[in-house]
């Protein structure tokens, strides 16, 4: 009976009736992640990916965990249950790729935040992306972040040729905050970069407005997922099966719609051009007067004592007390005396923070400052500039999901996604 209903579901959903028209062809990709670290959401997303790994020729799978612990291993753990399941999914379809296919792509990358000036040293995962963007193809090579962009950024800083052959979709929002350095070495260096940059959009994958009971992120998984298959087993080890998979929207948006125009409609989200990527930079201890946007890179300089340490090494602390707890960041030192700390907020709310470091006669202080729902709001004098294909959500107040911009235009199509994913899970019971 309940087979009998869910077909009566899936043919009559106006929902899926509206849905947009399938991507032509097999997008070239390359996943970068943090699965492993601290957000077992990425878990939930590769799940996702694997269920479709069909639709893709699946040319990376990077191990970036920026912050936490993730390694490639929880890569191969999640393959080895695609492995287990695989006979059925290929009952449905036979071009999904080989467990050895997968493994034999998976690469470990950088450990860790970069430093100050945004790259460090090669790892097998920045050098694998320089390999697949080299490959001749008359497609780009889809880089898709779930994380930080230390790989990304070291990658184009050990070939910047490769930056006109790759298009990168990113899942900034907390993942930016982890990876202020890399973003503002790309920001500053590359431009031109193809680039989408969604802070907020992504949310509204996981958003309940709206949405029919059985559909809901606490509801889902004992209505479509449980009792299928291994990977549906493992699913509820991860927010103990409730939705959120932040980082699938990057994966949708090459399923659904037209790619290369960000501004048309998909699964995905839309989006739109953006001229100048928002900086200011603060020379003294801020207050409750200094206002700044979310998801803008805030520079703070002072002045400390000279000390005989190479330029780029961390030396102090910045205390941050936040909605969410206390976080701890690195600064570095810039020579001459010169100190600096980038941050970047992922909300608006009002922040306090403390620096200090075990330097004798270093200048500790603390400070505050305002964190605005603006992106990328009025152009300042500190902002970086961006070329012409650099994209993110858009800015119409109407498509807000609460204070989250752009979340609308991904939540339209939520139920259409999650409907269509829950006839892959009925492959597998």
């Amino acid at each position: 009976m309940k087979k009998v209903v869910f077909l009566f579901i899936w043919a009559f959903s106006p929902v899926l009736l509206t849905a947009q028209q399938p991507t032509p062809g097999k997008p070239r990709i390359l996943i970068s992640t943090d699965i492993g670290g601290t957000d077992p959401d990425d878990n939930q997303s590769m799940t996702h990916f694997l269920m479709y790994a069909d639709r893709f020729q699946t040319e990376g799978l990077i191990s970036s965990p920026s912050y936490g612990d993730g390694t490639k291993q929880h890569l191969l753990d999640m393959i080895a249950l695609y492995e287990k399941d695989l006979p059925k999914l290929s009952r449905h379809n036979k071009n999904y790729p080989t467990p050895d296919a997968l493994r034999a792509v998976c690469k470990q990358g950088r450990h860790g935040a970069a430093p100050l000036k945004g790259f460090a040293t090669a790892t097998e995962g920045s050098d694998w992306i320089i390999r697949c963007a080299r490959h001749k193809s008359q497609q780009p090579l889809w880089v898709l972040v779930w994380g930080g962009l230390e790989d990304l950024a070291q990658a184009l800083h050990d070939a910047p040729e490769i930056q006109s052959n790759i298009k990168v979709c990113w899942i900034g929002g907390p993942n930016k905050k982890w990876s202020a350095n890399s973003y503002a070495y790309l920001v500053r260096n590359f431009p031109n970069l193809w680039f989408i940059e969604a802070n907020g959009s992504y949310n509204g994958f996981f958003s309940n407005q709206g949405v029919p009971d059985s559909l809901r992120n606490e509801a889902y998984f004992d209505r479509y997922i449980q009792g299928a298959g291994h990977l549906g087993k493992d699913f509820k080890n991860y927010y103990k099966g409730i939705i959120k998979m932040g980082d699938t929207p990057s994966l949708l948006y090459l399923m659904d719609g037209n790619p290369a125009d960000p501004s048309k409609e998909s699964w995905g989200g839309s989006f739109e051009k953006m001229k100048h990527s928002p900086r200011q930079i603060f020379n003294r201890p801020t207050t409750q007067a200094d206002t700044v946007g979310v998801y803008s890179v805030v520079e703070l300089h002072f002045k400390g004592p000279h000390l005989p340490i190479a330029p780029d090494s961390a030396c102090f602390t910045m205390r941050v007390q936040a909605q969410i707890g206390e976080q701890s960041w690195p600064g570095y030192y810039q020579g001459d005396g010169n100190y600096v700390i980038l941050y970047i907020p992922k909300q608006s709310e009002t922040l306090t923070y403390t620096i200090s470091s075990g330097i004798a006669d270093f200048p500790a202080h603390s400070g505050q400052f305002v964190v605005a729902n603006q992106w990328p709001g009025q152009k300042g004098p500190d902002d970086f500039r961006v070329g012409s294909n650099w994209y993110t959500d858009r800015a119409d107040p109407a498509l807000f999901d609460g204070k989250q911009q752009g979340a609308k235009t991904v939540l339209k199509w939520r139920s259409a996604v999650l409907l269509d994913w829950a006839r892959r899970w009925s492959w597998l019971r």
